[in-house]
């Protein structure tokens, strides 16, 4: 579904709306300071009636206000990388990333990464990429990114304010004990590093409930919801628990030649346009379900 990447929508002035400001119809739209001004400084960014105007304008009943953003696309070049798609429309798609991909293009990745797949995916299309739900190159599972600033700036203020909750699955050494429950525990980075976390007092809030879904004593299936969202959160308090990732070489579970198994299996937010409360899943990477299924 390529659509074009401009946004625009309009806003019918009826007597609820009458004498208010063209700003303050913005801002209960969605629209940020930033797109504001980027809107004021287009021809058409911003038009009543068919005519530009300023945002101190007061509309009245049967005026029609309509909005244009328009994008740019992002200066990052297109690899034609195979994407599994989870879920798209004009405001937002969501993507099953692999493990062992980066999201953005850094000084040992120029080709492999999420934004040069998206890149390709919007081929011929002015498209930023913007994406909203981060993972680390070696967790897979859902990724949620934004397709026009509106959305962007709407999903950006759901991130800060935590409303957008993540599920992952993790297969984990050991049992779990007890097999289900919260773990609260302060994360901050680890003194004299600039990549590690660490449980302490020092650190900033914590909170991450799991639930065993199966395991054989040895290892053990994790379904876990971060309730904050600090860096390696789930990789820290697991390992502080004594049951850390398998393949997690930064946190106690290295093995040779294997990685982190840890998959954000499910995204659940507001549609930013539309208001819809919606759940994303993503499967299981074959890698990892095979991984899952011999190992339990």
């Amino acid at each position: 579904m390529h659509c074009d990447m401009d946004k625009k929508f309009g806003i019918l002035i009826d007597d609820t709306l009458s004498e208010k400001t063209v700003k303050e119809l913005l801002h209960r739209n969605g629209v940020s300071s930033t797109l504001m001004t980027e809107l004021k400084e287009s021809e058409d960014g911003i038009l009543l009636n068919g005519k530009k105007v300023f945002v101190n304008e007061k509309v009245k009943t049967g005026d029609c206000l309509l909005i244009t953003l328009r994008d740019k696309r992002s200066d990052i070049a297109p690899s034609d990388i195979p994407l599994l798609v989870l879920y798209e429309d004009e405001d937002i798609i969501a993507v099953n990333k692999p493990r062992n991909m980066p999201i953005h293009p850094s000084q040992n990745h120029h080709g492999d990464t999420l934004a040069n797949a998206l890149m390709h995916y919007f081929l011929g299309k002015d498209f930023t990429f913007r994406v909203i739900t981060r993972l680390d190159k070696d967790t897979s599972g859902v990724v949620l990114l934004a397709k026009n600033p509106l959305s962007g700036a709407i999903l950006g203020e759901a991130m800060k304010s935590g409303s957008i909750k993540k599920e992952y699955l993790a297969l984990v050494n050991g049992r779990m004990n007890p097999e289900k429950g919260e773990i609260n525990a302060p994360i901050g980075r680890r003194e004299k590093s600039v990549i590690l976390r660490c449980v302490t007092p020092l650190g900033k809030e914590a909170v991450t409930l799991y639930e065993t879904l199966r395991s054989n004593g040895n290892y053990s299936l994790v379904k876990l919801l971060p309730l904050t969202g600090r860096t390696h959160q789930i990789r820290v308090h697991l390992s502080y628990m004594g049951n850390p990732i398998y393949g997690d070489d930064l946190y106690g579970a290295a093995q040779k030649n294997e990685r982190v198994r840890l998959h954000c299996s499910e995204i659940s937010f507001c549609h930013p346009i539309t208001g819809e409360a919606m759940t994303i899943g993503a499967p299981l990477m074959e890698d990892m379900e095979l991984f899952s299924v011999d190992i339990l």
